[in-house]
């Protein structure tokens, strides 16, 4: 991949949990990045490094039918996201609240502590709140992520198998949309979940048709209204990170499940990164956490 053939572009470095994002301003749409230039800035060692890139356009600059729609809606701004190796995405959880802590340090939104989204998995509101678990100095938001389902059966409480290296036997996983895919396996112990490699991608049967983001979790005690759970995940398309937002959504929604009847709805998700909150509304989830902007720069073509 050829730095070379990138044009000049100012980037801010973000990140949600230790998810780390490369966010460029582009209000007017007028940088169309390929895939294989997304993926040159996403190298760790070549590029600036990150497990995504995020276009800050605004919705109107768009003639994606999901940026239209966005339009349409009343969302001014688009989280055109990418994955590290340049494909496409629906959504990221953690993206989005770095995406609008962008907007408010930047002043591309004013005079509000809620901010609705355009992203290619609908509109999605984010709202600025106050850090429930520490001393309140770090800026969080909590974003509506929308509809969630299950598999249409989900009688014998799993629907794939996934092989991991290091694991002797294929685990029994639960398949999660949250408008994109997710496949959760339960562990037993915070051992196995720590000495597991997650350098190649577990094999998931049956193979999903767009791939899947796969999250090992273990479930942990509940503290009065509210679960936990420690969770670590392999991204489709990026490898295993730091956090995933959506994925911390759909473990806390599997781990619910198979707790039964009387399972909390809130449940505070542990990730190599730190800390979410992920609360289920009935069919719809909203997620919490972080966000930081560490760095500006310049991409040098010498």
């Amino acid at each position: 991949m050829d730095t070379a053939a990138l044009p000049d572009i100012r980037f801010t470095k973000g990140h949600g949990t230790g998810n780390d994002f490369i966010l460029i301003e582009d209000p007017d749409g007028s940088v169309a990045l390929t895939p294989d230039q997304v993926a040159a800035l996403a190298d760790r060692h070549f590029g600036i490094g990150a497990d995504g890139v995020i276009r800050v356009v605004r919705s109107a600059a768009l003639t994606d039918p999901m940026a239209v729609a966005a339009a349409q809606d009343g969302a001014e701004w688009f989280m055109d996201y990418s994955n590290a190796d340049g494909s496409v995405a629906e959504m990221c959880g953690n993206g989005v609240r770095v995406f609008v802590h962008y907007l408010f340090e930047n002043e591309l939104v004013t005079g509000t502590s809620v901010v609705r989204v355009g992203t290619r998995a609908g509109v999605k509101t984010v709202t600025r709140i106050q850090d429930p678990y520490h001393d309140g100095t770090a800026a969080w938001y909590s974003a509506e992520m929308g509809n969630w389902s299950f598999p249409e059966s989900t009688d014998r409480g799993a629907d794939a198998l996934v092989r991991i290296d290091d694991l002797d036997v294929p685990r029994a996983g639960l398949s999660v949309d949250m408008g994109n895919p997710h496949t959760v396996v339960a562990l037993a112990t915070d051992d196995e979940l720590d000495g597991l490699s997650l350098v190649a991608a577990p094999e998931v049967s049956p193979t999903p048709q767009h791939g899947t983001n796969v999250e090992l979790i273990v479930p942990g005690e509940s503290a009065g209204e509210e679960g936990s759970l420690r969770m670590r995940v392999h991204e489709r398309g990026v490898g295993e990170t730091q956090s995933c937002g959506t994925g911390s959504c759909a473990a806390a929604l599997a781990a619910r499940f198979w707790a039964g009847a009387g399972a909390p709805d809130r449940w505070r998700v542990e990730v190599p990164g730190g800390t979410v909150r992920v609360d289920v509304r009935g069919q719809e989830v909203d997620l919490a956490g972080p966000a930081a902007l560490v760095a500006r720069g310049e991409v040098s073509r010498a």
